[in-house]
């Protein structure tokens, strides 16, 4: 039997490859190890979250962690090339843009083993961000690029892929996948919404974590005085990351906004389900408000879902308050239009018919 080898390094990643990991069950074709390098330790990844949402758990755990981005990458490097020496695989998937999707990509490629990146030729075109970095250097040497967009596809076009030996196909949105299935479990699973005595419609949600805004204190600043304001009109729910709470504590800065510790993955289903609008800084949170049918307010200068902008779903804002507040009075004057198919079908099975061509 064929071996696939699926590095991850945070629990975004694990939901996205628990819709491939059913996939390749279903099929019996391979065998699948799962390595998690632990880069974004995460309290709720306990063995609960994986019984509950019907992940199998990994095989390894190196809990690589809390160092910088050179001594992280270069420690996952070296332990997933160990592990791949051991397990010898026909192939090594990874996810997105983390250095744990980065050095699956090295470790792999320096051992002559094909690589397929799921989420390639998302670009932000900002080279600040370490995730952009990931993204382009993994893009570059994967055998097999799976893109959820037509935008991910002229990415790599205009980066000369053509002129590589690498296959470019776009195979929709893996997210989707997740979020149809898991919304079955959250609606039964989840008490978040009766618990904060929530109503349909009458709550924004938001999340901040991006270093970008944390990091600069007049941004962050900006954000959440935004934040206070829209809390006038409708309440606003925050699970705060660690990192924000600590900054925020450190300069004395408070707001009166509903703040929540950061919250498992079927409350932020329900959450999602149940608020007016989303307001954040956070990637895959763009498109799960578009899957839940909620437009989103993007706290950032720029979006690699640039669609949902193009399509008058979300909007950037930067850390810019009035245009927060503007695109929260616009998006609740407007009903916006959600039945465009924008991140493809059945996204699972089309990436395993992908990775079965190549090997």
């Amino acid at each position: 039997m064929k071996k696939i080898v699926t590095v991850l390094g945070a629990r975004p990643q694990f939901v996205k490859a628990a819709v491939l990991s059913r996939v390749i069950k279903s099929k019996n074709e391979f065998e699948e190890v799962l390595v998690h390098t632990g880069q974004h330790y995460d309290t709720n990844m306990s063995a609960v979250f994986f019984d509950e949402m019907h992940i199998p758990e990994p095989k390894y755990n190196l809990e690589i962690n809390g160092m910088s981005h050179g001594a992280m990458t270069g420690q996952m490097l070296l332990k997933v090339e160990e592990i791949l020496v051991k397990e010898k695989p026909d192939i090594v998937v990874i996810y997105g843009d983390t250095n744990s999707t980065l050095a699956g990509a090295l470790a792999a490629k320096k051992m002559h083993i094909k690589v397929a990146h799921i989420e390639a030729g998302l670009r932000s075109f900002n080279m600040r961000m370490p995730e952009e970095i990931n993204r382009i250097l993994t893009d570059r040497i994967s055998d097999l690029l799976l893109c959820p967009t037509d935008e991910a596809i002229k990415n790599l076009e205009a980066e000369g892929f053509s002129n590589f030996e690498s296959t470019v196909v776009k195979c929709g949105d893996i997210m989707k996948d997740a979020v149809e299935y898991y919304s079955e479990f959250s609606k039964k699973k989840s008490t978040i919404i009766s618990d904060l005595k929530l109503n349909e419609d009458e709550f924004v949600l938001a999340t901040i974590h991006r270093q970008e805004n944390t990091d600069d204190i007049k941004k962050l600043k900006s954000i959440f005085e935004g934040l206070e304001d829209i809390s006038k009109q409708k309440k606003v729910v925050i699970p705060l990351h660690p990192r924000t709470k600590t900054i925020l504590e450190k300069n004395n800065l408070s707001y009166n906004i509903e703040v929540l510790n950061p919250v498992g993955y079927f409350d932020m289903l329900e959450l999602l389900k149940n608020c007016n609008l989303v307001i954040t800084d956070s990637g895959g949170l763009q498109k799960e408000a578009f899957f839940n049918k909620k437009n989103c307010i993007i706290a950032r200068d720029e979006t690699e879902w640039v669609e949902l902008v193009e399509n008058d779903l979300a909007a950037i804002i930067g850390s810019n308050k009035a245009d927060m507040l503007n695109a929260f009075d616009k998006f609740n004057k407007t009903n916006s239009d959600f039945s465009k198919e924008l991140y493809g079908e059945n996204v699972g099975e089309t990436i395993y018919n992908e990775i079965l061509k190549i090997i």
